[in-house]
């Protein structure tokens, strides 16, 4: 073993504790870079390798009525490569010992033969005989939410028919990654079942005898959809046709797209954030090592080695440092990438996804960690070819503090000699002093950043659920209904408050940019279920235009004043321009509003209502959902409760359950800056404070005068920190933002006060560990010269 290399293990022990916490931080980025982007391989590989085994259609057109053979003109549609025709419709269960009616979609399979498209995966039992009518295949994540298993019987309403079902199977789809129940954002397990029964059995329940409602078409490679989708319309318009649309627009791939939207775009911009603090670690760290250590490397060279020897020395302790925590990082990147797969399976619907790692990126992580640590590094190292023997074993120049801050007089006389020397080595060093103040404020703006994330999801659920929906119950009907109806529910018992509503599905188009969803058309003053501006004031619906949710507003590139063309999707489907007069705030989902009356006089469909929003008495809820399980018009009904805790569950797990990660990170983020501070400040003037003590300073004036400099740098750090993190807020909620809720940016005093918590937390450690290696510290050791 060289001498050089006995040097760099002595180095290395002796700065172990800034060695851990830097590498730490690097570890970090790395665990971030490996399992982010090995989530996003295996989501991405497993939805592709799933819709590809299971023939999920590229376009889905569905229609109110249509005969069988226009499935041989969509078949003969230039780049068409299969069709596949089927029954689509609306049921509600009733389960034992359940008041609530339970939504639940039923879907037609051919009845002797695999479908071409949109197949499924059987978990368990077997499938229906095409012969069996009353036999039916549920959703397995239905089915263990209830318990059910096969051989169990199921109670099921279809177009106001009351019919049982035996349960002989259960199954997977990949057209049902993301279940929700229709017209509902938030997945619900408990409350949504998809049925897959025979052609026959559903022909019969909607009267679709030779005829469907939805066709599914695949694509030959190389075809545009827009064409197809165009010429799909074309055909089915005269029946009724409710808009083709393509996978993108699928509300299952639309919600995981974004998913790994989301993952990528926090892989391509938060590990970096730590590489750049670790590379400024290291360059404080090995910068100061160098000015401590003049003497050494002048030794060093005396004794024959080269500049290239001597700068390699260097570089490899940096490399140590670097490469430790880059693999740690990697192997802890590949564990947390493996417990997250379990987290999506809940999550989404996979019947498999094993973590894939992908090589790049354990490449690509410790590759660009050891980097941008080597970064810092490679800069001082120009000092140690500047460095000749002679001049770097001469002492370096006195600095010229005659500019620096004085202590006379009064000032001299009100501060004690501890104090004065805290202040007078502020002043001597401002660019130092600065450098610490800049990166203890980077780990201030972080935690303050990610404390604010955590307080934004707790605003986002409060706004939502209990500021915009005040409502107790939705209530949805299979189709639009006259207003009077509502009567029924409003002269039940416990029913305090209904409020009508109109969802109407339609595209909406400014110029290039589209959107598929709807329009919810309410009453003038609504109540239970408001629309509301950015101070939460409720809007007064008026009848002479459109209301946008901010996040539509910027997805369409619009703004009041502008004219939206709306491509109305239900009954007449007729095509209206309408003004947009006013932006309202949205935290879920991207909605539009209208004023009721004005909606159904633009569809010329006066007095009808799809839906209301009810307050009702508790005490008479399971009375209430008794009586709307037996209304044959009801299609659903949705309790606020059982949707904010479904809310909620979504927002702990996915990609907000990451908020959790990055909040720990910030921490040791910010641990690690301060730290490194301390112990630097340590270092350079272990000789300095060993000599304060044969001179007969206490150790509690020892502590004071290193931790008084560490703890006005933190406090002058507190300010910058904060607006760091006012920044920073804006730029992290817009990468948790997805399309089915979007996070407000909200930075108070409360989460500073989190943040400066944690600061002071950390400072307070890492001076209670630098306190106590001061006092523990052999001053004859101290006051020699390291040779």
């Amino acid at each position: 073993m060289s001498p050089l290399t006995k040097k760099l293990g002595r180095d290395l022990w002796r700065i172990k504790g800034q060695a851990i916490a830097i590498a730490l931080v690097i570890a970090v980025g790395v665990l971030m870079q490996v399992m982010q982007t090995g989530l996003v391989a295996s989501l991405d590989e497993t939805r592709r390798a799933y819709y590809e085994r299971y023939r999920l259609a590229e376009i889905f057109a569905p229609v109110a009525r249509t005969p069988e053979r226009l499935a041989a003109d969509l078949r003969r549609i230039p780049g068409v490569s299969a069709v596949e025709t089927r029954i689509v419709g609306h049921a509600l269960l009733d389960m034992p010992g359940i008041d609530l009616p339970l939504q639940a979609q039923a879907v037609s399979l051919p009845d002797f033969r695999e479908p071409r498209l949109n197949n499924v995966y059987l978990t368990d039992g077997r499938m229906f005989e095409g012969d069996r009518p009353d036999e039916v295949v549920i959703l397995e994540s239905f089915a263990k939410a209830h318990g059910l298993k096969p051989g169990d019987s199921l109670n099921v309403t279809m177009n106001g028919a009351r019919r049982t079902f035996g349960i002989v199977g259960f199954a997977m789809s990949p057209e049902f990654l993301y279940s929700t129940a229709p017209g509902e954002l938030v997945p619900d397990d408990d409350r949504f079942a998809v049925l897959w029964m025979s052609r026959t059995a559903l022909e019969a329940a909607f009267d679709m005898d030779g005829a469907f409602n939805e066709a599914l078409i695949s694509l030959s490679r190389g075809t545009e959809p827009a064409e197809v989708i165009s010429a799909a319309d074309r055909l089915l318009d005269r029946f009724g046709g409710l808009g083709a649309y393509g996978l993108e627009d699928l509300q299952s791939d639309k919600f995981i797209a974004e998913e790994i939207d989301g993952l990528r775009r926090t892989t391509a911009t938060v590990p970096p954030v730590f590489m750049a603090v670790a590379a400024f670690l290291l360059y404080i760290v090995i910068s100061r090592m160098m000015q401590a250590e003049r003497e050494e490397i002048g030794l060093m060279k005396a004794f024959g080695y080269t500049d290239w020897e001597v700068g390699a020395h260097y570089l490899q302790l940096i490399l140590a440092i670097a490469v430790s925590g880059a693999l740690f990082g990697g192997l802890m990147g590949i564990a947390a990438g493996r417990a997250l797969v379990d987290v999506y399976l809940l999550y989404y619907k996979f019947p498999f996804l094993v973590f894939r790692l992908a090589p790049s990126s354990f490449v690509i992580g410790i590759g660009a960690s050891v980097l941008a640590a080597s970064a810092g590094g490679l800069f001082v190292l120009r000092g140690v070819f500047a460095l000749t023997p002679a001049v770097a074993m001469r002492a370096a120049a006195p600095a010229d503090y005659s500019k620096s801050l004085k202590f006379d007089g009064t000032l001299s006389g009100f501060l004690d000699q501890p104090t004065r020397m805290v202040l007078r080595r502020l002043t001597r060093q401002p660019v130092r002093m600065g450098g610490a103040i800049v990166g203890i404020a980077a780990g201030v703006a972080l935690s303050a950043a990610m404390a604010a994330i955590l307080a934004s999801f707790d605003e986002m659920m409060e706004l939502t659920f209990d500021v915009i929906d005040r409502s107790d119950v939705t209530v949805s009907f299979i189709h639009p209904i006259e207003a009077r109806s509502l009567h029924d529910i409003e002269t039940m018992t416990g029913v305090i408050e209904v409020e009508p509503v109109r969802i109407v599905p339609a595209i909406l188009k400014n110029g290039r940019h589209t959107h598929r969803g709807a329009i919810s058309g309410l009453v003038e003053l609504p109540r239970p279920n408001r629309a509301v501006d950015a101070d939460t004031r409720a809007i007064r619906l008026r009848q002479d235009g459109i209301i946008l949710s901010a996040s539509l507003a910027r997805r369409l590139d619009i703004a009041p004043g502008d004219w939206l063309t709306v491509d109305v999707r239900e009954g007449r489907r007729p095509e209206v321009r309408l003004p947009v007069i006013a932006v309202a705030e949205s935290l879920m989902g991207s909605p539009a509003y209208m004023e009721l009356l004005a909606l159904n006089r633009a569809l010329k469909e006066p007095l009808r209502v799809s839906g209301a929003y009810l307050r009702i008495d508790t005490a008479h809820a399971g009375e209430i959902y008794r009586a709307l399980k037996h209304m044959p018009m009801v299609a659903g009904v949705a309790p606020k409760g059982d949707s904010r805790a479904a809310f909620q569950e979504i927002t702990d797990r996915g990609a907000g359950a990451t908020r959790y990660i990055m909040a720990l990170v910030a921490g040791i983020i910010t641990f690690g800056v301060i730290y490194n501070a301390a112990r630097v400040a340590q270092a350079e003037r272990a000789r300095d404070l060993a000599g304060l003590r044969v001179l007969g300073f206490t150790r509690g004036e020892i502590a004071f005068v290193l931790l008084g400099e560490l703890a006005v740098v933190t406090l002058l750090a507190l300010p910058l920190g904060a607006l760091g993190g006012y920044g920073l807020t804006f730029a992290i909620s817009a990468g948790f933002s997805t399309d089915l809720y979007q996070l407000p940016a909200s930075f108070g005093f409360s989460t500073f006060g989190q943040a400066m918590v944690v600061v002071v937390a950390a400072a307070v450690l890492s001076g209670w560990v630098v306190k106590r290696d001061i006092d523990r510290s052999d001053l004859v050791l101290a006051l020699k010269t390291r040779e």
